[in-house]
């Protein structure tokens, strides 16, 4: 708690300075502004925005900066029930990652209501959310969805950001390490709620998808107290969503999405779009065949190697009859060709995105301690519980069925299932080796996430000697506990022994008229209820902090003006905590009963994993200075005025080190309407505590074995690259690196803001913006990742070596078999992929954002409010590094095959996530008690580059433009109570418009799973 005594030492100190100082507003607590953007227009004209890109109060060199402010017209055109929504509609704001509709949702995913935050796709992790103008806490489960190789990253819950009692939403659009902290490399996002409210605000909401499941109700209620000597205000937010499901609409219904692709030859024929999983309920196994393979007269009923698997007698090729409807077959399990419908559709019967239930609250106040002291404080309770449908367990690590399992076809002999006249199988029977497999008669698995997010402040403010102060210590603690229906390996292999009929059977397989999903001939009820158990992980984050800080707008005159000041200090400290479950932490190991093995993970469809804890404690001290080198009053020729700010931080981690780093920006003012303006900074992002901190930790991966399909399309058993069908799962383990470095940026803006003051004060106001930024970021997080390794073996071993880091079994007789004429050398399945977390080569991103912003005078036929605001990407570029460098240019002559699908390379625009372009637009009429609303999203096109044509193209996820629409009526003194009514009809996506397609039906990341939603809300206000 070292930190923690700090921060209270640093508050308390600031308090007894600064008492006897007069009141002021809460730096973080500007008034009001129904404004688009901070940076346009004069001081006189609107009220300031203080928190933006500056510490100090009233200073005009917040015109240097770029900002998007999202005020209270936005919101209502945006319809937003969710952070996540509100959020997406930032068209600065890159990738949402974290997302239920976006990932594979497994226990090591952010599950739950959960969104996440990635200002220019730097990266989750790379943008600073501040709530009030002071940080919170992050999201406690990490996630590996990365585009730096699935490294775990942490992120702040866009979804715990209350949308009731929301005043405005501020983005600050360029560096901000220097002055809110080193994290803040692609800027922040800064959530202001309404504060000093007096009245009652009741609000009822209901809206659906259309043609779905999903519906939504909020409720919310804003309530607000003015008192002598202060006010409390207090909002309260209940959201009530039904699960969207996956039957709801073609591009989720299966996970077989072909036929999608028919009209598309150049990818009709790929079995990408085919995201049926090899693992269902028609199984893969294996016996020991030391003593000969095992017969039935001269009928080998096992491969040379001893595999074999059961499937339906109708798709022929049986080798021997084990009931009316199922055959043994003495071939390994096929899942490809004439057999792909064995795979298992993990679509069916699951949902898109899960229920939700979420409560939000908040509270703040200020209370006149004295005439010259202010007290004011915070409180804030997010809670969220989720429901989410998902396919059955699959099973991960091979078992050992015991001989004596009761429906064991290579049982004891006198065991009821035994098959007759076997020769090479002792009396007492074989074990099997079940290998590929679903727990298909277990049922959908249930995910349930119980998030919590609690946040305290406490401070007071005041002035001294000119300069205005506050000081404040927070507590925030965020926390989650996932559980999930899993099977317990050690309990499995238990009932797998039993010689009984409740013994769990793997042999019967799944239904005979749907064989890609379903379970017809389930184990008994006693043998399902033995095996399963609740998987759980929990997690927790904390911040404690306590800071100080102070600004004087007129520290001294120059002839530019007065020069402005701000410094201040903060100590955080910051914690982690990952509790997996004791079935996957090594506490409680799995040994296998029939060869002695021991597996950490006794969870069948979850990889081992460590617990893992991290503390640290980060010091920080900052100053600003705002100087006014000359104004409008001197007289300079094209030189109206020239505005200079001056800042820098530092900052102390207790793992890492200090380090120091300073920022610029100017906004030199050519004559009154054209502005330019610039800024330089840099940044510094320690990696997070799980990247440090972790162990060695194992996940389920499953890649194309491209050496496989190479020796497929030799032998002749495909026709081309594309129609590969080796999908291998393996367990990829990946190690933390206590040496990794921090990773350090350096970013440059600059722009120009044009209001043509030529223009009559009829036409309104008009207001231009362009900015140019760039942002170079040096020893990013990552590792090589899956494809990679899987793609370098491919090549090393056709070039007569391999990879070390992926390893393989031995060869056995059926992999030689296979191999045989194809004149590669015969290898066994992978088991494992070896990879950990290094610092990857630089990466830059440069683009241009553009905004137009229009509010025309109030006129006889209304006012109107039109904002546009777009970024166009220009560069993003990350050296791949040697190894990739290598497999391209392998491809180009030839050395593996055009088809290889292979990571992204230097270019990364357009490359699965990141558009050239995206745009929002938003239009607002307002005449008496009437008002509509317009808003457009554009999202430009980009290429899915792990689904490629014959040659190599990649598909190409087009664009999408939706448009939303709202009208609303007020009704004054509508109850006779002498109250308002505002009722309003809206719809988002009007056009009815689908997400882009892809290979798994949409990219998450970019789009909304659904088409039109239609909304209706009642607010009455006291």
């Amino acid at each position: 708690m070292k930190g923690s005594h700090s921060a209270i030492l640093l508050a308390s100190t600031a308090i007894c300075l600064f008492a006897g100082a007069p009141a002021r507003a809460q730096d973080g607590q500007p008034a009001t502004t129904d404004t688009e953007s901070a940076q346009d227009g004069d001081a006189a004209a609107q009220p300031e925005i203080v928190v933006v890109g500056t510490r100090i109060e009233g200073a005009r060199v917040t015109e240097a900066l770029p900002v998007v402010v999202v005020n209270q017209d936005r919101l209502d055109a945006i319809g937003a029930v969710s952070g996540d929504e509100l959020i997406r509609n930032i068209p600065q704001m890159g990738d949402v990652s974290f997302n239920p509709g976006n990932n594979a949702q497994t226990s090591n995913a952010a599950r739950g209501d959960v969104g996440s935050v990635n200002l220019r796709s730097l990266g989750v992790g790379n943008t600073l959310v501040l709530l009030n103008g002071r940080r919170i806490v992050t999201h406690p489960a990490s996630q590996g969805l990365s585009d730096t190789g699935t490294v775990p990253v942490l992120s702040y819950n866009s979804n715990a950001i209350p949308t009731t009692g929301l005043q405005r939403l501020e983005v600050l659009l360029d560096g901000a390490a220097a002055l809110y902290g080193s994290d803040a490399v692609a800027g922040f996002v800064n959530t202001v709620l309404k504060d000093n409210y007096d009245g009652l605000r009741l609000q009822a909401q209901y809206g659906g998808a259309e043609g779905t499941h999903l519906t939504e109700f909020q409720g919310n209620i804003l309530a607000g107290k003015n008192f002598e000597r202060g006010n409390i205000t207090v909002s309260l937010e209940y959201t009530d969503r039904a699960a969207l499901r996956a039957e709801d609409q073609d591009f989720t219904a299966s996970a077989n999405l072909r036929p999608l692709f028919a009209e598309f030859p150049d990818f009709a024929g790929s079995t990408t779009p085919d995201g049926r999983a090899t693992r269902g309920a028609w199984p893969a196994l294996m016996v020991p065949v030391t003593g000969g393979r095992p017969r039935r007269g001269t009928t080998n009923l096992t491969t040379a190697a001893g595999a074999f698997t059961v499937r339906p007698t109708r798709l022929g090729g049986c080798t021997q009859a084990l009931t009316a409807d199922l055959c043994l077959v003495n071939t390994a399990l096929a899942t490809n060709n004439a057999f792909r419908d064995l795979r298992y559709d993990t679509a069916v019967g699951t949902t898109v995105m899960p229920a939700v239930k979420r409560y939000n609250a908040f509270a703040n106040g200020h209370y006149d301690l004295t005439d010259t002291l202010t007290l004011f404080g915070e409180f804030g309770y997010y809670r969220s519980d989720t429901l989410r449908i998902q396919p059955p367990v699959i099973n991960l690590n091979q078992i050992w069925i015991p001989a004596s399992n009761y429906y064991n076809p290579f049982g004891a002999v006198g065991s009821p299932n035994r098959l007759p006249g076997l020769t090479n199988v002792p009396a007492e029977g074989l074990p099997v080796l079940l290998t590929t497999y679903r727990f298909v008669d277990t049922g959908p698995q249930t995910v349930k996430v119980k998030g919590e997010q609690l946040r305290g402040l406490i401070g007071v403010r005041g002035e001294t000697a000119g300069f205005k102060w506050d000081s404040a210590f927070v507590y925030s603690e965020a926390s989650a506990v996932d559980s999930s229906l899993a099977v317990r390996s050690s309990a499995l292999q238990k009932s797998l022994a039993l010689a009984t009929p409740d013994a769990y059977n793997p042999f019967n397989g799944g239904c005979i008229d749907t064989l890609s999903f379903g379970d017809c001939t389930p184990s008994a009820q006693a043998a399902l209820d033995a095996i399963t158990f609740q998987f759980r992980r929990r997690s927790k984050t904390t911040l404690t902090m306590g800071d100080f800080r102070a600004s004087r707008a007129d520290l001294f005159a120059l002839p530019g003006g007065d020069v402005g000041m701000a410094f201040g200090a903060e100590v955080r400290r910051e914690t982690q905590r990952d509790d997996r479950d004791s079935s996957v932490d090594g506490s409680s190991p799995f040994v296998d009963a029939v060869t002695g093995a021991v597996t950490i993970s006794d969870a069948a469809a979850v990889s081992d994993n460590p617990d893992a804890y991290g503390k640290r404690t980060v010091a920080a001290a900052y100053a600003e200075l705002a100087v006014p080198l000359v104004s409008e009053d001197m007289n300079i020729p094209l030189v109206r005025r020239f505005d200079v700010q001056l800042a820098g931080r530092y900052e102390h981690y207790s793992d890492f080190g200090s380090v120091a780093r300073p920022k610029i920006a100017a906004a030199w003012d050519v004559f009154d309407g054209l502005r330019f303006r610039g800024s330089f900074s840099q940044g510094f992002r320690a990696p997070n505590l799980e990247q440090v901190n972790a162990v060695e930790y194992a996940r389920l991966a499953t890649s194309q074995d491209f050496l496989r399909c190479e020796v497929d399309l030799r032998a002749g058993r495909i026709t081309n690259f594309t129609a590969c069908g080796n999908n291998v799962g393996y367990s990829r383990r990946v190690s933390g690196n206590p040496d990794l470095k921090p990773e350090k940026s350096t970013n440059y803006n600059l722009g120009a803001v044009f209001e043509p003051a030529f223009l009559s004060g009829d036409l309104g106001r008009v207001t231009f913006t362009v900015d140019y930024w760039s942002i170079r970021q040096k020893g990013i997080v990552g590792i090589l990742g899956n494809d990679t390794a899987v793609a370098l073996d491919y090549l090393l071993r056709l070039q007569g070596s391999s990879n070390p880091n992926v390893i393989r079994d031995a060869a056995n007789a059926d992999d030689i078999a296979a191999f045989a004429g194809t004149g590669i050398t015969p290898v066994g399945r992978i088991t494992t992929v070896r990879d950990q977390f290094v610092n990857l080569l630089p990466q830059t991103v440069r683009g241009l954002d553009f905004a137009f912003y229009w509010q025309s005078p109030k006129t006889g036929i209304g006012k109107f409010d039109l904002a546009v605001n777009a970024t166009r990407l220009l560069k993003f570029a990350r050296a791949p590094g040697d190894a990739v460098d290598m497999l391209v240019a392998a491809r180009a002559d030839g050395d593996i095959n055009a088809a290889t699908p292979l990571p992204e390379t230097q270019n990364l625009i357009e490359a699965n996530g990141r558009p050239k372009w995206r745009g929002t637009a938003s239009l607002t009429w307002s005449l008496g008690q009437f008002q509509i609303g317009a808003f457009g999203r554009y999202t430009g096109a980009v290429d899915e580059t792990g689904f490629v044509d014959t040659a190599g193209n990649p598909w190409r996820v087009k664009s999408q433009f939706t448009a939303n629409l709202y009208a609303q009526v007020r009704i004054r003194d509508a109850a006779g109570l002498g109250g308002d009514m505002r009722w309003r009809v809206g719809v988002r996506n009007i056009a009815d418009k689908k997400p882009p397609l892809s290979s798994e039906g949409y990219l998450g990341s970019l789009y909304s799973p659904y088409g039109r939603y239609w909304y209706t809300s009642v607010t009455t206000e006291f």
